[in-house]
């Protein structure tokens, strides 16, 4: 009698996802046992405890939504909302689009939409809270590079080739397209200058490292869960490097939270001065008490 061989295949271990945050490891027989990002004081875990997720379960619940923000920016949003609940941007330029920032899910719908916009040349992060499922991303629009700050080198919780860290304050990745290094929130906390947007008015994407607020302003934080500020120095700072580049826009991370159409450098400029303004005095008046 023949023996007929029955062929096994590996399994495929799943990438874990944190639902708190979104973030990504790399495959593995269980989920790690605790999320870096969370535990770190710039985010948190739940009172429920650290949970995880798939791309296939977040695949079967959650869908993404694309929106119109600006002239050649497109949001991209997961419903219902997961993890921190940011936005990705699609900055669709004459040189090449770039996807500033992530979210968690990415799936063939969200793939072939973005590919009939143009696709992709580029990806590039502003902090290690929407790093997400950036390899992901990477793979699935043809291996694009991810541009990361350097000083955010030891929150990459999955390497991938893809990944090209830079160091300095500013970096060009294409013809009017500068990331530059603001820290603030992160030591490598970034934000995107599209200097020839909108006939050359110039916009400012800027995650939260600006966090736009619904007066029309920004505002500045080490920790935004925790309120906990940054200092007048690093705030300054902030300005000094962001000084020589010239925008009307500003959008930033979330939707609904306002937006700044126009004006621009004139909102971050009024937004620092009353910052410092109020922490200096805030500091002063600590200083009495304690005399």
């Amino acid at each position: 009698m023949a023996l007929t061989a029955t062929l096994v295949y590996p399994a495929v271990m799943p990438a874990f996802i944190c639902t708190a945050c979104g973030t990504q490891y790399p495959p593995s027989d269980a989920p790690p046992g605790a999320c870096p990002i969370c535990i770190d004081e710039r985010q948190f875990v739940p009172a429920s405890g650290q949970s995880w997720t798939t791309l296939e379960r977040l695949r079967n619940a959650h869908s993404n939504k694309f929106r119109r923000l600006a002239t050649g920016l497109t949001t991209i949003e997961t419903t219902p909302a997961f993890g921190i609940g940011q936005r990705a941007i699609l900055a669709r330029t004459p040189v090449g689009n770039v996807l500033w920032d992530c979210i968690a899910l990415i799936d063939d719908a969200t793939v072939d939409l973005i590919k009939g916009l143009g696709g992709v040349a580029a990806i590039a992060i502003s902090h290690p809270h929407y790093y997400t499922t950036m390899v992901e991303w990477s793979r699935a629009l043809g291996g694009v590079p991810i541009h990361l700050h350097a000083a955010n080198r030891q929150w990459v919780m999955r390497a991938d080739d893809a990944v090209q860290f830079w160091e300095g304050d500013s970096k060009t990745i294409g013809p009017g397209l500068t990331l530059i290094r603001l820290g603030g929130h992160f030591d490598g906390g970034t934000v995107l200058h599209w200097a020839d947007w909108s006939e050359g008015r110039g916009v400012v994407l800027s995650g939260d490292v600006l966090q736009v607020v619904p007066s029309g302003h920004v505002s500045f934080m080490w920790s935004y869960p925790n309120l906990i500020p940054l200092s007048a120095a690093k705030v300054q700072r902030i300005a000094e490097i962001l000084e020589p580049f010239a925008f009307d826009a500003v959008y930033g991370a979330f939707s609904g939270r306002g937006q700044i159409d126009a004006n621009g450098k004139q909102a971050i400029a009024a937004s620092v001065a009353r910052y410092i303004s109020r922490i200096s005095e805030t500091m002063s008046d600590s200083g009495n008490a304690s005399a």
